[in-house]
């Protein structure tokens, strides 16, 4: 797939995004977090996010139960990323930060959309230089899509010809909660006080 497709496929995903919280938005008059939410998409999807299984950097399978005990700040990309994904993790890495300065805890997660480079201790390795915190979460290629298909993802690896193919990806950071699940999302242009701010909002609220 060319550059110009896989923008296009992106642009598909956020428009489908959109879409389903603004209508699902209508039916939630009384939306706790209405606050918190920017511009005309307002409330939150239960059609976004959702169970997955998933391997984290010790081997173990686990379960969105599992990783999800507090709020959370879920990446999903790939480790063999050259310039998007390190620049996305060390912001939201920052965000975590900067909540925890305010006396606020919650946990950075990548997730890769590369599960035949990303081993365990790839992914692990890449998500503790990041943040200690940080929670590193692959899988079989099955658990994966499953995983990326339930927050609605894109993802495309280019034909792997050597050991440095690239991966096409959206770049989206999505908020969840684990008692109300996905509540917001966030994209590259957002700074890490944004985040912040926006997280202290639905977490005060939550």
């Amino acid at each position: 797939m060319t550059r110009i497709y896989a923008l296009i496929a992106v642009a598909v995903v956020v428009a489908g995004l959109a879409g389903t919280w603004f209508a699902t938005s209508m039916n939630q008059p009384d939306d706790q977090f209405a606050s918190c939410r920017s511009g005309a998409i307002a409330g939150g999807s239960g059609q976004i996010g959702g169970p997955f299984e998933l391997v984290n950097a010790d081997g173990q399978t686990v379960t969105d139960a599992d990783v999800i005990t507090e709020p959370s700040l879920i990446y999903f990309g790939y480790t063999f990323c050259p310039d998007v994904c390190p620049l996305d993790t060390a912001r939201n890495a920052e965000a975590i930060d900067l909540l925890t300065e305010r006396g606020l805890s919650a946990t950075p997660v990548f997730i890769s959309v590369d599960p035949q480079r990303d081993t365990p201790e790839v992914v692990g390795d890449f998500a503790y230089n990041l943040h200690e915190k940080m929670i590193g979460l692959t899988g079989s290629p099955e658990q994966v899509k499953a995983a990326s298909e339930a927050y609605r993802t894109y993802y495309k690896a280019h034909p792997a010809e050597d050991e440095f193919y690239l991966v096409d990806h959206s770049t989206f950071s999505y908020l969840v909660l684990p008692e109300q699940g996905f509540v917001e999302f966030f994209r590259r242009d957002a700074s890490a006080e944004q985040i912040a701010d926006t997280m202290t909002c639905f977490m005060n609220a939550s």
